[in-house]
């Protein structure tokens, strides 16, 4: 069932049964097992507020995209992807369109060797069959059973989970605040670093330094990842490539899939696949 909430619909008028996120969270903080999994689904634009839980999770759709957001970072998530959230990290999430999402829940006490640090990572395809027979699965189970054995797989594919670029790392500094709200309210705008410098009142350098210092990323680094991850969502629902390569400030189709082949190493059309 839905967790938590969606502004300006009534689904409960559209059949959908809405469960609390507060009760969700017990009963997944509640449960015995070390492995464990869930499966949701919901409905366009859903919003499942921040929130945190005892356990380790992996966030994974089979169907739809999600944007998740923990502390100062920002993802971008299509399916096939996932996002692993650690033990207690704060963190919330938006549904771009109808979501199905089939989380894996491992208790960090049984496992010390998990990943620490939230990170976008890749779903393989025995993976991604496992986690739909898990769902399928009830706790408790015993250790040395088939359902036993599905999850010892589990938790050795999630150990070699690889990481993805589907990061936006959010500043903290508020002069870059502003430039990254603004470019994230309007990715077409092609201001450089010069324009911005004259509107901040800030020299050019200043500005890249602090764009490495709170991001990581130069200036025109952190624009192209918004605009791709962007294009993500907009691709997900359905968007023309031309239309998306023009609001996002591209000269050209062309240009858009290139960029957008070098930075996911898949042309649009083929992502999602």
């Amino acid at each position: 069932m839905p967790v938590s909430r969606n502004s300006g619909v009534d689904y409960r008028k559209k059949g959908i049964m809405i469960k609390s996120l507060k009760e969700f969270l017990r009963e997944i903080d509640d449960r015995s097992c070390d492995v464990s999994s869930s499966a949701t689904d919901y409905p366009e634009n859903w919003v499942i507020e921040a929130h945190s839980h005892q356990a380790h999770q992996l966030i994974y759709a089979i169907e739809g995209v999600m944007v998740v957001h923990s502390g100062l970072s920002q993802w971008t998530v299509p399916p096939s992807r996932g996002i692993w959230m650690p033990s207690r990290h704060i963190h919330s999430i938006r549904c771009v369109g109808p979501l199905k999402m089939r989380s894996l829940f491992v208790r960090p006490e049984a496992f010390a060797d998990m990943p620490t640090e939230p990170r976008a990572v890749s779903i393989s395809a025995l993976l991604s069959e496992l986690i739909k027979v898990s769902v399928a699965i009830t706790s408790p189970y015993d250790a040395d059973s088939r359902e036993g054995r599905v999850m010892r797989l589990i938790l050795d594919e999630l150990r070699i989970l690889p990481s993805l670029p589907l990061h936006l790392p959010q500043p903290s500094d508020p002069r870059i605040k502003v430039v990254c709200s603004a470019l994230q309210r309007d990715p077409g705008d092609c201001s450089t670093l010069a324009h911005w410098s004259a509107r901040l009142d800030l020299d050019e350098k200043t500005i890249q330094r602090l764009f490495r210092k709170d991001t990581g990323m130069t200036f025109g680094q952190w624009r192209q990842q918004a605009r791709l991850l962007l294009a993500l969502e907009r691709i997900a629902v359905g968007e023309k490539i031309i239309d998306i390569a023009g609001e996002l400030g591209y000269d050209s189709p062309s240009a858009f899939t290139s960029m957008f082949k070098k930075q996911f190493g898949k042309t649009p059309s083929h992502f999602f696949r």
